[in-house]
């Protein structure tokens, strides 16, 4: 089950990153990003708000059950053991972190879930691996572009990375080219401004724009 969700991601190669939308409005969202080809959908707890966390995961649950296979859904910004068993008892197939915590990582492992915890650096990356990361988020990865990414993977190429924070339609296809087997999108996907107008179908566009220019980076990745 892990390894064929990981070759769906590295053909996908995006993940919508879903944060403090409207409960009602999730699968208006996800109908939007399936039509435009986006099957990954991330959907974020609040650090700041644990209050939150029992709906964030009923969220993942409900879309899980909704929609199977058609779409993978994950969650994203966990950071605390309680998180993770929320998320694994509603049904994510994958847990997102913005850091690299070696027992998180392993904890999700154990239970059976692919792990992609955050880093930015070298070092960073490299011991998110070894404690048994699936793929590492490179975070923020805008900061720096593509041509960090290529800097990384020279010497890591054994390790699979993602490129999020800063991606958006237009540079999403270089990130692929660079090297990552994904990008995660955030804001510039699921804009909040079009989410409020039920502006789905232009959400819709932007998930092709984004399918579309990733498929063309894979064509010419390093």
């Amino acid at each position: 089950m892990q390894h064929d969700l990981m070759e769906e991601l590295k053909r996908d190669r995006v993940i919508a990153i879903v944060r403090e939308q409207p409960a009602e409005m999730m699968c208006a969202l996800a109908d939007a990003l399936l039509q435009g080809g986006v099957r990954f959908m991330e959907v974020a707890f609040r650090q700041d708000a644990p209050d939150t966390w029992p709906a964030t995961a009923r969220c993942i649950g409900s879309l899980s059950a909704r929609y199977g296979a058609r779409l993978r859904v994950g969650a994203g910004t966990v950071m605390r053991l309680e998180q993770l068993e929320m998320a694994r008892d509603a049904g994510a197939a994958y847990i997102i972190s913005p850091d690299a915590d070696p027992d998180l990582i392993r904890a999700t492992k154990r239970m059976g879930l692919l792990s992609f915890p955050g880093a930015f650096t070298a070092t960073e990356i490299a011991r998110a691996y070894a404690c048994g990361a699936d793929a590492v988020k490179v975070f923020p990865a805008g900061r720096l572009g593509p041509e960090y990414i290529r800097d990384l993977r020279a010497p890591l190429r054994h390790i699979p990375m993602m490129a999020i924070g800063g991606v958006n339609e237009k540079n999403a296809g270089r990130f692929i080219a660079a090297g990552c087997m994904a990008v995660g999108a955030g804001g510039s996907l699921v804009r909040a401004d079009l989410i409020r107008a039920g502006a789905f179908d232009a959400i819709a566009g932007l998930a092709r724009e984004y399918v579309m220019n990733c498929s063309a980076g894979k064509e010419t990745a390093t």
